[in-house]
């Protein structure tokens, strides 16, 4: 975005400037804005640190000055702050808590804002009176910019109240200066109509919806029907991966025929998973998928993370084929004891599987397809 930004910028280039903050291993060479690489999904120091330069660049700034946010999902991570009186590690340890609970995005990014000294329109309230511009390639159910990597410069309906039952409905042990920080509720979040974001406009430039809506036209194109199921499904990504099974099976009839879907799951760790399962939402859900189609002829699926990374492992996420399972057995794997240990990464790679693309330094969700050829 950053690049695309200097590319692009219709004045003169002396007059841009700034600063981004990306994943590791995610960074382009820029000329202009300084670009600095940062932890996620647990946030670390780095980005603890570009989020503090951030807020010095903006607060000195006056009404004739342009504030050009450029936001995309990650964000809540890259982008950390703590609040006054909670620690990065604090922060570090809440993160983790949510990640296996199986909290849902916009739980997490609840949370996130109220312990957050940047997220929650407190970017954009310190940029005040300059004006803002926030460009924004949303990679949430819903494509809510006050959700979109914690809404840093969108006004936030949540409240603390909201924030504390987050941690009461997972039973998560954040640590004293957590709660404490939250019990007092000192310091809310703006709010819509607050003063401070007056000035400051929101631009959604890339969504989940118009990734799906350009696959049906490539389905239809190569002569194969598009089903798309919506770009907001949410839920246990082995629970969905079962789901549409049943659904695949339901339509072998039907082909050629591609059930498109975007969203993001959640995965809830087991004991053995937190010992050590290796695999993301994708991979979870397409192995739930394989065992509920149970080698049905003639459907192929693929599930990926579209900026390229399916949760914290290297691929983005996997394939399956109507011989998935014959293949998993002649290896000796037992795909349901993989799926209760949460080790969909180890299965698909095992099959040589795995679909590995790199950053694709973009990111609108989840992206699945179930092709049903004719059979």
């Amino acid at each position: 975005m950053a690049r695309s930004v200097e590319e692009h910028w219709p004045g003169d280039p002396g007059d841009l400037g700034g600063l981004v903050v990306t994943r590791y291993g995610h960074g382009l060479a820029t000329r202009r804005i300084e670009v600095v690489e940062a932890a996620h999904p647990v946030p670390d120091r780095a980005g603890r640190e570009a989020a503090r330069r951030i807020v010095g660049l903006v607060e000195p700034l006056g009404r004739a000055d342009l504030v050009l946010c450029l936001i995309s999902g990650g964000g809540s991570a890259l982008l950390t702050l703590p609040a006054a009186g909670v620690t990065l590690e604090d922060k570090q340890a809440v993160n983790r808590a949510l990640l296996t609970a199986g909290a849902t995005i916009s739980e997490m990014n609840t949370l996130r804002k109220h312990l957050s000294a940047i997220k929650g329109g407190r970017l954009a309230a310190a940029a005040a009176p300059a004006r803002v511009v926030s460009l924004l390639i949303s990679d949430v159910p819903g494509d809510d910019p006050a959700v979109i990597a914690s809404g840093p410069t969108v006004a936030d309906p949540t409240s603390f109240a909201d924030a504390r039952a987050v941690l009461d409905k997972y039973a998560i042990a954040a640590p004293a200066a957590v709660r404490e920080h939250l019990a007092a509720a000192a310091d809310e979040t703006p709010k819509p109509g607050d003063p401070r974001l007056e000035n400051s406009e929101v631009h959604l430039i890339a969504t989940p919806g118009a990734s799906l809506a350009h696959a049906a036209a490539d389905a239809r194109a190569a002569g194969v029907e598009p089903l798309i199921l919506g770009d907001s499904l949410e839920g246990e990504a082995r629970e969905l991966g079962a789901l549409h099974g049943a659904m695949a099976r339901s339509r072998l009839d039907d082909g050629p025929l591609v059930i498109l879907s975007g969203g993001e799951t959640t995965v809830t760790l087991t004991e053995a998973g937190l010992r050590g399962g290796r695999g993301g939402r994708n991979t979870e859900y397409l192995l739930a998928l394989a065992i509920a189609l149970d080698g049905a002829p003639g459907v192929h699926a693929i599930a990926c993370d579209t900026d390229g990374i399916d949760g914290s492992e290297d691929n983005a996420g996997a394939l399956i084929a109507p011989d998935s399972l014959a293949r998993a057995k002649a290896a000796g794997l037992d795909p349901r004891a993989r799926l209760a240990d949460n080790d969909a990464y180890g299965f698909f790679q095992a099959l040589g599987d795995l679909v590995i693309t790199g950053p694709t330094l973009t990111n609108v969700n989840d992206f699945r397809a179930l092709l049903i050829s004719a059979v």
